[in-house]
């Protein structure tokens, strides 16, 4: 007669239970509601019984969305990998009104709508923070998902511009003029022509000031 070891076989359940802890953990850093949802083990597979079946994700793998994940035991061995999906629910912004380009945003233009992040493009903005201000690129209906490539900051120095030019370092801050040589946002490198001809990298500023640190 066979012994209870050698017949004893793997309960799926469980493994599936391990799979489910497992993505729960791997996608516990994320903001919003964590559902896990574990596919169904072909009942024919037969696995010998595992005393500490370990899950992980193959390379590439991820604990968003539609995703594979697999479970091994060392002794005895085996290896299979199984679908499951993470659904993040969570709120992200979407458009309150319909947005044209070169629009910018204001605070009654967004609104606050819940969903599963794993079934939206990726950029999706999740604060108002993130879009009130910026200008819109493209055309976007109401009810549309903001996304950060939709968007872009607001210019604060146009090419050609006289803009106050602030250099400063340890100790001292000098201030003069100097034309702008491109457009540039809040905080972006741009380059300035003094007075004096020479050119200068700064970052420009609200305002139309570009610091230059020596």
């Amino acid at each position: 007669m066979a012994s209870a070891q050698t017949t004893a076989r793997q309960e799926h359940g469980a493994l599936r239970e391990t799979i489910s802890r497992f993505l729960q953990t791997q996608a516990g850093g994320m903001p919003g509601q964590i559902r896990v949802e574990v596919g169904a083990i072909d009942p024919r597979l037969n696995l010998a019984a595992c005393p500490n079946p370990e899950a992980y994700l193959p390379p590439g793998g991820k604990a968003w969305g539609k995703t594979s994940v697999g479970v091994r035991c060392l002794a005895p061995a085996w290896n299979i990998y199984v679908s499951a999906n993470v659904h993040i629910e969570d709120d992200y912004l979407a458009a309150a009104v319909p947005l044209a380009p070169g629009q910018t945003v204001g605070p009654q233009d967004v609104a606050r709508v819940r969903g599963d992040l794993t079934l939206l493009p990726p950029g999706i903005l999740t604060d108002p923070a993130q879009a009130v201000g910026q200008t819109v690129t493209r055309s976007l209906p109401a009810g549309a998902a903001l996304r950060a490539d939709g968007l872009r900051a607001k210019g604060v120095v146009t090419q050609g511009q006289m803009v106050r030019v602030v250099a400063g370092g340890n100790g001292f801050q000098v201030t003069g003029e100097g034309r702008a040589l491109a457009n540039a946002v809040d905080g972006q490198t741009i380059q300035v022509r003094t007075a004096g001809g020479t050119v200068v990298s700064g970052v420009a500023r609200a305002g139309g000031s570009v610091e230059v640190a020596f």
